[in-house]
């Protein structure tokens, strides 16, 4: 199907005013041409994209969906644009990455500083969620890229890049220190409370497979939103649960936490750039995803 731009920029003004009148006065064209190019994409397309009311015209299903990616393009390429128009173009620009908060802190922000000393003038934009919210953003067009713990679940219509792997351990607060002193298996803690991500995380999903295997049920008796939130509750003794090593060592080093030994490998799990394969980057976004792939 060959595309007609024109056609997608008409029903982009038509969606955004939610009035036919009113967009064919910010493009500058007629009333009964703009109707017409609607009907022809929809012809093409083949389903209905608006429906008629009493004060202009509205999105059906088909219409929302076409929607969410012709907003998204339409706005890389008045993004770009932007760029082009500036006197900068190797060197300016915005970029809208969405990060969790694990990858922040163990990857994101000391790669960011790097990058920052040697493109000062592009401007970044951190949006911080779950891995969940983060995809569905991205998806969405919101994002220009996303940097994403694992584990989490990827069509084939995005790429995916491992930045960094790390370990996670076992600890406790100073309350806990006798479980320090020797190994002790997932049975002989399951008594103990623990802190861990909500049920609806991928992490939780993780950990629940984990102990399962080794014959153990994993409920945390404390959940938090964000692993940031983790490494505090446990300092002050609520409970013990699994923590990035990398995170954990200076906490271990000052006696405020304490390793727990299981005789089990935990898995392994890792901080990926990801990016959506069927939409172009701007200069900007590209310049930095390049960076932070080649570390």
């Amino acid at each position: 199907m060959d595309i007609n731009f024109e056609y997608y920029k008409i029903f982009y003004y038509v969606a955004k005013y939610e009035n036919i009148t009113k967009a064919a006065a910010a493009l500058k064209s007629s009333q009964p041409n703009v109707t017409r190019v609607i009907k022809l994409l929809e012809a093409q397309l083949g389903c209905r994209l608006f429906i008629r009311g009493a004060r202009g015209v509205c999105l059906t299903e088909q219409g929302e969906r076409l929607y969410v990616h012709v907003e998204a393009a339409y706005r890389h390429l008045s993004n770009a644009g932007k760029e082009i128009g500036s006197q900068a173009l190797s060197n300016g620009g915005t970029v809208e990455i969405g990060a969790t908060e694990t990858a922040l802190h163990l990857f994101l922000l000391n790669a960011l500083y790097r990058f920052r000393l040697q493109y000062p003038d592009i401007k970044i934009k951190i949006h911080n969620y779950a891995t969940p919210q983060i995809l569905k953003y991205l998806a969405s067009g919101k994002l220009d890229f996303a940097v994403v713990t694992t584990p989490f679940d990827l069509s084939e219509r995005f790429s995916r890049f491992k930045a960094f792997e790390f370990e996670e351990i076992l600890v406790g607060g100073i309350q806990y220190a006798k479980l320090s002193e020797s190994f002790f298996g997932l049975e002989d803690l399951k008594e103990y409370p623990w802190i861990g991500l909500g049920k609806d995380s991928v992490t939780h999903r993780m950990y629940k497979d984990f102990f399962i295997g080794h014959g153990v049920d994993y409920e945390p008796d404390m959940e938090v939103a964000s692993s940031d939130l983790m490494i505090p509750l446990i300092e002050n003794n609520f409970g013990i649960g699994f923590v990035p090593k990398k995170l954990a060592q200076p906490f271990l080093k000052e006696g405020k936490l304490v390793r727990i030994q299981i005789p089990y490998s935990v898995p392994m799990r890792s901080i990926q750039i990801v990016s959506d394969t069927g939409r172009g980057k701007s200069m900007a976004a590209d310049t930095l995803y390049g960076y932070l792939r080649k570390g």
